[in-house]
């Protein structure tokens, strides 16, 4: 649904909001009200930035990719620890972005080691990670922008999200309140809904309204 049909629900909503009398409908409209107005806030939003990709790797050197590696974590740091023997400090190459790590590493026993996560699950503050080789292994810190647990390092697509929005008629979530109303309601409040329900179905709902209040 877009933001404009978005807003001319909620301006329904809150036309039908000012029409109610009884407590439950009341906070049904209610409660509807505040589910498009999350729906609009987010229809709404700036697109985020599209995050880069990991930094091409040198112009004619070749790397060897390392794709294993053990991690574990605190409430405020990411600790990979990638196995990798006669590495040395300033020969290693590293980008951290607040999405992404790509850390290379030259010239280890004659040849050049890759490690890159494209994609993180989280974000993290670049400026505030590191990497620490030590003699049988590299240990790369990375720092949570936001505390708390990650399952995961890699960024993995909801593959479950709810479509009902393409599938549920816009006006349907409407028509269920204006039902509840007219069950609900007083005499007058019935003549007011049946009214607005019948002009609903012709499309014109707003015009309807909008001379009932």
């Amino acid at each position: 649904m877009s933001a404009e049909e978005l807003r001319l629900e909620l301006d329904e909503l809150r036309q039908l909001e000012g029409l109610a009398k009884r407590p439950r409908v009341q906070s049904l409209l209610a409660n509807e009200i505040r589910n498009v107005e999350a729906k609009l806030a987010k229809a709404t939003a700036p697109a985020p930035e599209p995050q880069a990709a990991p930094a091409p790797a040198r112009p004619g050197l070749n790397y060897v990719t390392l794709g294993s590696f053990s991690w574990d974590q605190d409430n405020e740091k990411i600790r990979i620890y990638i196995f990798l023997e006669g590495v040395e400090q300033e020969k290693v190459e590293t980008i951290f972005k607040p999405m992404s790590v790509d850390i290379k590493f030259h010239d280890v026993n004659g040849k050049n080691y890759r490690c890159a996560i494209p994609k993180l699950n989280k974000e993290i503050v670049p400026e505030k990670c590191k990497v620490v080789v030590k003699p049988t292994k590299v240990v790369v810190t990375l720092c949570k922008a936001s505390k708390g647990n990650w399952l995961d390092l890699h960024f993995k697509e909801d593959k479950f999200k709810p479509s009902m929005d393409k599938e549920k008629d816009p006006m349907s979530g409407i028509m269920d309140l204006m039902k509840n109303m007219y069950e609900e309601g007083d005499e007058d409040m019935k003549r007011t809904i049946a009214k607005a329900w019948s002009d609903a179905r012709s499309g014109k709902t707003t015009d309807s309204l909008s001379g009932l209040r």
